[in-house]
């Protein structure tokens, strides 16, 4: 049939904004990655990922699409490769972008009609979609069509177009931001917590081998110590003491020149950074231990406040460095005494 030269071609969408990727697996010929692809190879989360090993067995027993779901947390926790284990579990293709990639209705509309049957869309910092975007979503995600307006004035009409069944994972720091009719539309709902020593210390490890890093598990220990929770802090603080000792100390890492190379990246031994210490000496010397306002503190400490609130203070608040009351955020008793042990 002859397409109505009144309507937009929903598959000319931008190709670089989105990303299709394939079960790792598929050809049986690449090596294995630091990043897991199956829930038995997650360290972590154990909670999150026994509810969605349930739920994804549940969906591939009726055979239908897995409800669309929410991963929500602080940064670098590992939303991302859980979307893409999700994938890999379901056996599905998996397409890939970002809310702020998403700017006109054309690209939501160009990568909805062309997802497959019981694939997986990604969008990653969905918080940050513009309105139109979502509320195209909206039927997408629960009646498997998108709502157009074509032309313009007393010609215009809606039309319908369908969309194959698909599951979306959205990813967020900022789950507070979504609106609520979206939010609704997420059967699944999970937030990541920070990883305990030992996770990090597991992850680590399977890191340092696909790389081919040289480690031992106390250093590995104490880098762990000292990554704030984070796997994505916990590999890069390997790969920067791992630099040190390529350059300085004939690429060994012993325990002793991991605590030296830690030093030197400005980490102390609670895992706090710099900036961690400067937010805390600046709570303590110039707001006498709170409260303060987020905008006052990111001031003084000469960061943004987004940045502040994002990164920093989640896990201040977390070790129970800070807290944040109806007034602002305080110092608490942990806060002093780690300034009075590093002052």
């Amino acid at each position: 049939m002859k397409q109505d030269q009144n309507q937009p071609d929903c598959h000319s969408h931008d190709q670089t904004r989105i990303t299709r990727l394939v079960d790792p697996h598929e050809d049986g010929t690449v090596a294995e990655s630091y990043r897991p692809d199956r829930f038995d190879q997650f360290p972590g989360q154990s909670q999150l990922v026994d509810n969605m090993r349930v739920y994804v067995q549940a969906a591939r027993n009726r055979q239908g699409c897995l409800d669309h779901v929410l991963l929500y947390g602080p940064p670098g926790l590992g939303k991302t490769t859980l979307a893409h284990i999700i994938a890999g579990e379901l056996e599905a293709g998996i397409y890939s972008t970002s809310g702020p990639a998403l700017e006109k209705p054309r690209d939501i509309v160009g990568i909805l009609t062309g997802l497959e049957q019981g694939s997986v869309l990604f969008i990653d910092e969905i918080h940050r979609l513009m309105v139109q975007a979502e509320e195209i979503l909206y039927t997408a995600m629960e009646d498997h069509a998108v709502d157009l307006i074509v032309g313009e004035g007393g010609s215009a009409r809606s039309v319908r177009i369908t969309v194959a069944p698909f599951t979306l994972v959205g990813a967020t720091t900022k789950a507070a931001m979504l609106s609520r009719p979206l939010m609704s539309r997420f059967g699944i709902r999970e937030k990541l917590d920070y990883y305990s020593e030992k996770d990090l210390v597991e992850i680590l490890t399977r890191y340092a081998r696909v790389v081919g890093l040289r480690s031992n598990s106390q250093c590995l220990s104490l880098i762990a110590r000292c990554s704030r929770g984070t796997p994505r802090i916990a590999q890069r603080l390997l790969r920067r003491i791992q630099d040190f000792a390529e350059v300085y100390h004939e690429g060994k890492m012993d325990p002793a020149w991991t605590i030296s190379s830690l030093t030197r990246l400005g980490i102390d031994d609670s895992g706090l950074d710099q900036m961690d210490n400067k937010i805390l000496q600046m709570m303590s010397h110039r707001f006498g231990d709170g409260p303060v306002g987020i905008t006052s503190l990111a001031v003084a400490v000469g960061e943004d406040s987004s940045t502040l609130e994002d990164v920093y203070e989640p896990y201040l608040v977390y070790k129970g460095y800070l807290a944040r009351t109806a007034r602002g955020r305080v110092l608490t008793q942990k806060g002093k005494k780690h300034l009075s042990r590093h002052s």
